[in-house]
């Protein structure tokens, strides 16, 4: 072992191994040492940065770290950034620190020769394709989906993070982002390329799979006529990720052949011709499941498990995404519209009665008799919502378009009580305690009141109070004023008929 010291740009010391000699790991374009407490990487690039590289350096390191992590929330970033910290110079050549990675985005070591995974990080290419996903991804770090619609909410924030800051990533993938599928974490890596649009353009162009159509349809133009990475290709890189999470294959690679030549082909369905997979108005391009293709099965089988089990407000930014927005950027939708949408859909779940579902979980679709997409499952349980209403402009209560399904222990929040509250980095410690549940008795569905002090029963022009710790039997068309707040909402109850 041999150890190097060096002093950074913040004036702090920073050791690490030097691998006595022998090659570092290397990543695309760095050289990459670990300090001697194992908490950080030291990762050198190999070729002299340029004046450009090294402003945008410094202005990571210093201005956009500390715009995005000395602030109240800060501490809600570190885990979805593994953000450059501090700037080194060794030998001539600059280097950057950054935090180690959290061993939960580690695959477990296991010990058996076969799993080649042990140990490995969990980078996203293992659980967004389907053949990845069903045979080297060990059963028991699959995740569920609850977790990875946790894992599409973490990516969300910190794209919509970084275009708030005005960033972009310009190489948003699968390889750069880190994913616990146990936990529903995220983590967005190599931040050292980011983009500030007008002062720092892009290294890169983008990875496979996830660079946008007008960015390959014009990558072989000359420079003034191409288009370069910007906050509407995260838009499609991220609306892509989050497809490829929820359904394990890709929205665009389908079967239309445009060329026989495959790097022709690939051109045109990545670029000028592509194609959503499931466009319900152009079914030229999907993806028939064939003989040979048991590896990729259930997911890639479009009939079986439609991108439309997603729920309504997901499938509303998957047309979006990759119907109207896929050849005009403009109309992609935001990372903030992915958040709302993802909050929302998550008072949708519902666990499936099947305990060897492997995804748990399946979100209701307004079927009268709901069925688990994933395993068949018939929900057999009466399936009681709650409609949500707020107030307008004129005082009178309207339905929102957001709905809380209840099941056995499910808890109201106050992002559900009140419509100024969202479950976001800013949530106050308060906010995110529970202020009742759910719980189900003899076939009667009961919500026990924990922390609601304006929570009554209205009926007609009467109102009754619900005293807290007290309980009310949900029946149909039961109306609950939630909050007496202006922003307070209003909560109708409906059951789904699971008969």
């Amino acid at each position: 072992m041999s150890i190097v010291r060096l002093t950074a740009n913040d004036g702090s010391i920073v050791e690490f191994d030097d691998c006595g000699g022998s090659p570092p790991k290397q990543g695309g374009v760095k050289d990459v040492y670990f300090t001697t407490d194992n908490k950080h990487a030291v990762a050198f690039f190999r070729d002299k940065l340029d004046a450009v590289a090294l402003d945008r350096i410094d202005r990571l390191v210093n201005k956009y770290r500390k715009t995005i992590f000395d602030q109240p929330e800060g501490d809600f970033w570190k885990d979805i950034f593994c953000w450059p910290e501090k700037i080194v110079t060794n030998n001539g050549k600059t280097g950057i620190v950054i935090p180690f990675y959290d061993k939960k985005f580690f695959f477990k070591e296991t010990g058996k020769d076969e799993d080649f995974l042990g140990g490995a990080e969990k980078e996203g290419k293992w659980f967004t394709s389907a053949k990845n996903f069903n045979l080297f991804v060990p059963p028991d770090e699959r995740g569920n989906l609850l977790s990875y619609l946790s894992i599409c909410l973490n990516l969300s924030r910190g794209v919509k993070k970084l275009h708030m800051c005005g960033l972009a990533h310009s190489d948003l993938s699968y390889k750069n982002c880190l994913v616990d599928p146990l936990t529903g974490s995220a983590c967005i890596i190599d931040i050292d390329g980011l983009v500030v649009p007008g002062l720092f353009p892009p290294d890169v162009i983008g990875t496979r799979d996830f660079i946008a159509p007008e960015v390959v349809a014009t990558m072989f133009l000359s420079k003034e006529f191409q288009k370069l990475p910007c906050r509407e290709t995260d838009q499609h890189a991220l609306s892509v990720l989050i497809y490829e999470y929820f359904f394990h294959r890709h929205p665009l690679d389908g079967d239309k052949i445009h060329d026989p030549d495959p790097d022709k082909q690939e051109h045109l369905e990545m670029g000028e011709k592509a194609l959503f997979i499931e466009n319900p108005h152009d079914a030229s391009n999907r993806r028939s499941v064939k003989p040979d293709d048991q590896d990729f099965l259930p997911w890639i089988d479009t009939e079986k498990l439609p991108y439309t089990i997603a729920g309504p407000y997901l499938k509303e930014l998957f047309d979006k995404a990759f119907i109207t927005g896929l050849h005009n950027p403009a109309e992609r939708p935001t990372a903030d519209d992915w958040d709302v949408a993802l909050v929302k859909t998550r008072d949708l779940l519902v666990p499936c009665s099947n305990k060897k579902c492997s995804m748990k979980w399946f979100i209701f679709g307004n079927a009268p008799k709901p069925r688990c997409p994933y395993c068949g499952s018939p929900y057999k349980e009466s399936l009681p919502m709650l409609d949500f209403y707020s107030k307008s402009f004129n005082d009178r209560y309207l339905r929102e378009t957001h709905r809380l399904m209840v099941y056995n222990n499910q808890h109201l929040y106050q992002w559900h009580v009140d419509k100024s509250v969202f479950p976001n980095e800013k949530l106050d410690e308060r906010d995110k305690k529970s202020c009742g549940y759910f719980t189900q008795r003899k076939n009667k569905w009961y919500f026990v009141n924990m922390s609601l002090p304006a929570l009554a029963i209205v009926e007609d022009d009467k109102i009754t109070p619900v005293s807290l710790n007290d309980q009310v039997e949900l029946k149909e068309a039961l109306v609950l004023r939630l909050s007496d707040a202006d922003t307070g909402r209003l909560a109708r109850v409906m059951f789904s008929n699971t008969g």
